[in-house]
């Protein structure tokens, strides 16, 4: 049913107003939904004055309540796929942010392209679930395609000699090569970062990166951030905060 309404509301509004329309309302109602605590909990952790990295903005619902929030600070918001980039700056614009930064490029572990897809699910447009492609897709053709340009954290010169407070990144499976990618970020400005890691290699390899930066990983219970096994943890919204578990 779900997948019927998305479709039609596609069709009728056309898929940049369809995007547009759905990120107001999710923004409106962000408070009010449960399965969105952990992360409206990492948002009320940043302080007023932070400067905050929103990788994987997407639509920009997460970039308004982290810019409300650091009303004092920045948030730098990346988003590499075109349509979901154009409905993050028209978000942006349409509350009048202007602590809000926004980046039309792919975060990774090296300078260059890369390939994304936007997947199709009985034509339906999947934009929240846009990936880059890294091989060995089972039918990597279902869905738009798009060539994008790959920097990393290290490199970005408006982010030197900045501070970083915190960092809250959704790349679906590339969180390994985007925490790569910024290792020299992280080493100097000790961010607490929320990511969403699914069970796998990907998030193997995330956990053992950062217990080597001497951090380690949490999860919210009952209203509280607590400490946890995040390779027999059940959740998939880790908080990775600096310092050994106290």
């Amino acid at each position: 049913m779900k997948q019927r309404i998305q479709r039609l509301l596609q069709r009728v509004l056309g898929f940049d107003r369809y995007l547009y329309l759905f990120s107001l309302f999710k923004v409106r109602t962000l408070g009010r939904d449960r399965i969105e605590g952990d992360v409206i909990h990492f948002v009320e952790m940043m302080p007023t004055d932070a400067v905050v990295l929103d990788i994987g903005a997407n639509i920009g619902i997460m970039t308004v309540h982290l810019a409300r929030r650091v009303s004092r600070g920045h948030v730098h918001a990346f988003e590499p796929v075109p349509e979901n980039h154009a409905v993050l700056r028209r978000v942006v614009a349409h509350y009048g942010l202007t602590n809000v930064s926004c980046h039309q490029v792919a975060l990774g572990d090296s300078e260059g392209t890369l390939e994304m897809v936007m997947p199709v699910e009985s034509d339906v447009r999947m934009q929240g679930l846009s990936r880059v492609l890294t091989g060995g897709e089972s039918d990597p053709d279902r869905g738009e395609h798009y060539e994008v340009p790959q920097r990393t954290l290290d490199t970005l010169d408006f982010l030197e000699g900045v501070r970083v407070a915190g960092i809250k990144i959704d790349v679906e499976d590339y969180e390994q090569f985007v925490f790569r990618g910024g290792r020299s970020l992280i080493e100097r400005c000790r961010p607490v970062i929320y990511t969403e890691l699914g069970k796998g290699e990907n998030r193997r390899v995330c956990v053992d990166f950062f217990a080597e930066l001497g951090y380690h990983a949490a999860v919210l219970e009952n209203g509280s951030v607590v400490p946890c096994d995040p390779m027999t943890h059940e959740k998939h919204n880790f908080f990775m905060l600096p310092g050994p578990v106290v």
